[in-house]
């Protein structure tokens, strides 16, 4: 899998003649890009400023394309720092010709120039991808000094046009541009697919014939103001000016494939992979044997799973074409070991034998969902899918072949809610993966708080989360060291003043979702606030919401609501002797488009005080024209967790 991991905003040819300043310094070479040249409007809300920039994809054949950018950035303070700093991808398909660059001081003066002893190259290997025989070149000008420019300038052979360049010029928040083009130079035989989004109004591409043999696509933005990222909206990567490109036909180490189609790319996996699923004899008995007498599918699938769990490891080691081509599964078999495609493969072998059938899917994981209506090279893993044969009604079974912890069937916010490629026999099929919904990502939480009259409180608290919502606490409960668990919960807790008595964990992993539950005690000096009679307790303990920021001007972008979620709170207030309510919050009941709301205070027979809290949230998007209404929402819920209970002191 290749994955082009460098900045998409880059100088322009200086060809073009469009380097900002035209007097020289006195002694010394025309200065270049002089900070005072930039608009006042690209400055405003911006870390760093695009100057001028330039990338050019040239398409060879159907198995070569040559990449070349140039890109001038202003960096204007230490927050856009990290602009100054260029990785440029490579793998064992692609080659750097050259990387060069430049720094400039505010009024144009050559600070330094890149040394080639100063460039770097390291791995880039991320753990799960398809192919991870990734390097990169990088250079760093970072500068003491704010502010100044930086110029890159480098470019890539390629031989594996599976990918072709994606243009971003503002992929980031806080960065302005003041110019960028984009062009593609391809055979005539070979027309570009592209697929544009969010351009400002009136771009977009020129296609002109270079000559009868070669076409030329290009676009160019101007001017683009500096914008952020808004709550509850997108990222900012999702909603500025983008072009996706793809090849009509690509070629690989000799494999030649179409990419007009998901059935296609489909296909072509299909086929590269195919026969490389046999497995020696010795363990296909074992397999056999272990599911030997068990009638029930979903047990079996289960038990092979986890055979497979405890008999393999992860590890890296594809190259090359080895980034789409699995390992044969008799390799995983001697050695133990496999990526993301050999063990996948190997558990689709694994069921074979055990009489079920599974499908590789191609998936991309932490990250946001592909384009599907724009068939492309967009993964960067690899699952295995297994429809049920003899189950009552359609389902399937998704299994993680990587992770030797992972529960059973289950897929986590790593590649759950998403879309996957299924690869048949007869080619790609777009399908789901699970979908994890308010009833699975739930957070029940009771707690039992002890007051004192001088307003210091104990508290017990059991705490059950499932589905996505245990994904952040698994790695913390599997810590066997308690002291790291508390510091890691620590920066959870939205508490000023507190330590931690007690804290255990323990896990169900063998449920349709997994679960987790903690065992939390704790110590909060002042938790109520005492004065004279009367003491004032906030009842939420830990799950105060707070209102969103008020927007200043018109919202830019859809609400996302990604992920759908239960919360149940329940406090028990143990009052101290001597105290009784005086005033209790009035009940809150918020129903909405964006999710519901309740809460209320009751006080019960043996004197305690019962704190209900329920708050449930769709995973669903609203329109920016929706914003005022989901800030009310917001605003509501946040007054509500504030509320306070009034206890008055009765034998004074």
């Amino acid at each position: 899998m290749v994955f082009y991991l460098k900045h998409t905003c880059h100088a322009a040819l200086l060809a073009l003649g469009l380097l900002a300043g035209s007097h020289a310094l006195a002694g010394g070479p025309p200065p270049k890009y002089p900070v005072a040249d930039i608009p006042g409007s690209l400055r405003e809300n911006a870390h760093a400023v695009v100057r001028l920039s330039d990338e050019t994809l040239l398409v060879k054949s159907a198995g070569r394309t040559i990449e070349t950018v140039r890109r001038a950035i202003t960096i204007l303070d230490e927050a856009g720092a990290h602009h100054a700093q260029e990785l440029v991808y490579y793998d064992q398909l692609s080659s750097v010709s050259y990387l060069r660059g430049s720094a400039y001081a505010a009024d144009g003066r050559l600070l330094r120039t890149l040394k080639a002893s100063e460039i770097g190259d390291i791995s880039l290997s991320d753990g799960f991808s398809l192919a991870s025989d990734g390097r990169g070149r990088v250079a760093d000008l970072r500068q003491p000094v704010y502010p100044y420019t930086v110029e890159f300038e480098y470019e890539v052979n390629s031989t594996n046009t599976l990918f072709y360049s994606t243009w971003q010029p503002q992929a980031q928040e806080q960065l302005s541009v003041e110019q960028a083009t984009f062009r593609v130079l391809t055979p005539t035989e070979l027309p570009l697919r592209y697929q544009e989004r969010d351009l400002p109004a009136g771009t977009a591409a020129a296609r002109t014939s270079v000559s009868a043999a070669l076409q030329r696509y290009e676009w160019q933005v101007r001017n683009l103001a500096a914008v952020e990222q808004e709550p509850d909206g997108p990222p900012v990567g999702e909603t500025t000016p983008v072009v996706f490109t793809a090849p009509t036909q690509f070629e690989v180490q000799g494999h030649v494939g179409t990419f007009t189609t998901w059935q296609a790319l489909g296909l072509w996996n299909y086929q590269l992979n195919a026969g490389r699923d046999e497995l020696p004899p010795a363990v296909q008995e074992k397999i056999r044997a272990l599911v030997q007498g068990e009638t029930d599918e979903r047990a079996r699938i289960r038990k092979v799973y986890e055979w497979l769990q405890a008999n393999t490891r992860y590890i890296s080691v594809q190259l090359g074409i080895g980034g789409w081509q699995t390992y044969p599964a008799t390799s995983v078999a001697a050695t133990g070991y496999g990526d993301c495609k050999a063990l996948t493969n190997y558990c689709q072998a694994l069921l074979k034998t055990a009489g079920i059938t599974g499908y590789s899917a191609l998936v991309r994981a932490n990250k946001e969902d592909i384009r599907t209506e724009f068939p492309s090279q967009q993964f960067n893993h690899v699952v295995l899918c297994v429809p049920l044969q003899k189950s009552a009604k359609p389902d399937t079974v998704w299994l993680e072949c990587t992770n030797q912890t992972n529960p059973f069937g289950y897929m986590s916010s790593f590649t759950g809610n998403r879309h996957a490629l299924l690869v048949t026999p007869q080619g790609g099929r777009m399908v789901r993966t699970p979908q994890y919904t308010a009833a699975d990502n739930r957070r029940e939480r009771l707690a039992d708080v002890y007051l004192d009259a001088q307003g210091s409180a104990t508290a017990t608290i059991r705490t059950r989360r499932s589905g996505l919502e245990q994904d952040d606490y698994e790695g913390m409960a599997g810590s066997r060291n308690l002291a790291d668990q508390k510091k890691a919960l620590a920066e959870h807790l939205p508490l000023a003043n507190f330590s931690i008595s007690k804290l255990s964990y323990t896990q169900d992993r063998r449920a349709a979702v997994p679960v987790i539950t903690e065992t939390l005690g704790l110590t909060l000096p002042g938790w109520a606030s005492v004065s004279g009679r009367r003491a004032f307790v906030t009842p939420n303990l830990l799950s105060r919401w707070h209102a969103l920021p008020a927007t200043v001007g018109e919202r830019r972008t859809p609400i996302w609501l990604e992920n759908a979620f239960s919360y149940a709170d329940t406090v028990r207030i143990h009052v101290p002797a001597g105290f009784k309510p005086e005033n209790l919050p009035a009940p809150v009941q918020l129903s909405t488009a964006f999710g519901t709301y309740s809460s209320q205070v009751q006080a019960q027979a043996d004197g305690t005080l019962l704190y209900v809290r329920r708050l449930l949230m769709p995973r669903t998007r609203f329109p920016r024209t929706e914003y005022p209404a989901y800030q009310d929402f917001r605003r509501r819920i946040s007054a509500a967790d504030k509320a306070q209970i009034v206890l008055l002191k009765t034998d004074a």
